[in-house]
């Protein structure tokens, strides 16, 4: 086998860790699944394998003897199993079993734990530095609900008593759409479904978020979406990786800027341009900035997961992301997602 080809993998049992094993192989770069077997066409693995795109079959000997395999791992915990994989399997190919893919679960299920407690701290981290804007926001509406109350008690007209319950009623419906915003992004995402995400509502509703960090800065925003354009991926992971970005950007630009977002939809991809007229990214850092725990931001700024945590959700999902820009003169991150094909079956 080549050095540069994939090492194909066949996965046997598509129960809970079947699934585990889905969600981390299909993320690997130098990692391909050629086929994920079961008996029960309803097990969650399959289920996964089908939204993502990887050919599912309940013929676990056609599975196993496919020529090219590079490794086969049996996640059934069926004894009977492991024999038949050994009779049938192509020569050279590995098999992992057993005890092995029991460790091999349950490191994968503590990468997963480890991986989904560092998106929530940094969905945190991110509202942490929406804070101010928030609070702007929230008080501008108190203060007014508190000048229309105080204005009741002696208001003897029926008219302006109703315009004033109107306009205290108004006010609290949006204070109540923002905490259920922050609510919505803070919680966590890992249980959710894949979806069509339409790319640019979800760029759409990170701006709402983003807004936040806006409130001391005089940014314009100019936006060009392609339509239908659409990313099969869980959403609150498309919205962090949208939230992060645009944060990022306007963080760059300082009091003012421009911020320019962009969807092209084309046969093969779709591809997503976030611009901004910034400060730019120096050329010796634009290998490094994807690195975890590497921030540019002053002591307390920033984690230095954000842009590291965006390049894992877009590898997730087959995509690539890759940045531009000359020191002094904006940066523009690009994301390029592959068009979904048809679901395929062995």
């Amino acid at each position: 086998m080549a050095s540069d080809q994939p090492i194909k993998i066949a996965i046997i049992g598509a129960g809970t860790g079947g699934t585990a094993l889905i969600d981390l192989f299909a993320s690997s770069h130098g990692v391909e699944i050629i086929g994920v077997a079961d008996k029960d066409q309803k097990a969650p693995g399959l289920k996964r394998a089908r939204e993502m795109n990887i050919p599912v079959t309940d013929d676990v000997i056609g599975l196993v003897s496919k020529n090219g395999t590079g490794l086969i791992i049996d996640v059934t915990g069926d004894p009977a199993i492991r024999p038949l994989i050994e009779q049938k399997k192509p020569p050279g190919a590995g098999v992992l079993g057993g005890t092995a893919a029991k460790l091999l679960w349950s490191l994968v299920q503590h990468e997963t734990q480890i991986q989904a407690q560092l998106l929530h701290a940094e969905k945190l981290a991110t509202i942490g530095t929406f804070s101010s804007g928030i609070a702007h926001d929230i008080n501008n509406r108190l203060y007014l609900i508190m000048s229309l109350a105080e204005n009741l008690p002696g208001e003897q007209d029926s008219v302006v008593i109703r315009e004033h319950a109107d306009e205290i009623l108004r006010a609290v419906k949006q204070i109540r759409t923002i905490v259920q915003g922050l609510t919505g992004y803070a919680r966590a995402s890992s249980t959710e479904n894949l979806e069509d995400v339409d790319l640019g509502h979800t760029l759409d509703e990170a701006l709402k978020l983003v807004k936040y960090a806006m409130v001391h800065h005089d940014v314009s925003v100019t936006k060009e979406y392609a339509r239908h354009a659409t990313v099969r991926a869980r959403p609150q992971e498309m919205l962090q990786l949208f939230v992060n970005l645009i944060t990022n950007s306007v963080q760059a630009m300082g009091e003012n800027g421009t911020l320019r977002l962009s969807v092209q939809n084309k046969e093969d991809a779709a591809t997503i341009m976030i611009s901004d007229t910034g400060c730019g990214i120096p050329s010796n850092l634009k290998d490094k900035i994807f690195e975890p725990f590497f921030t540019t931001k002053n002591p307390g700024k920033g984690t230095g997961l954000g842009l590291h945590i965006v390049k894992n959700i877009v590898k997730k999902y087959g995509g690539r992301i890759w940045v531009e820009s000359i020191e002094g003169n904006g940066a523009t991150f690009s994301l390029q997602f592959p068009r979904i094909q048809k679901n395929l079956t062995l």
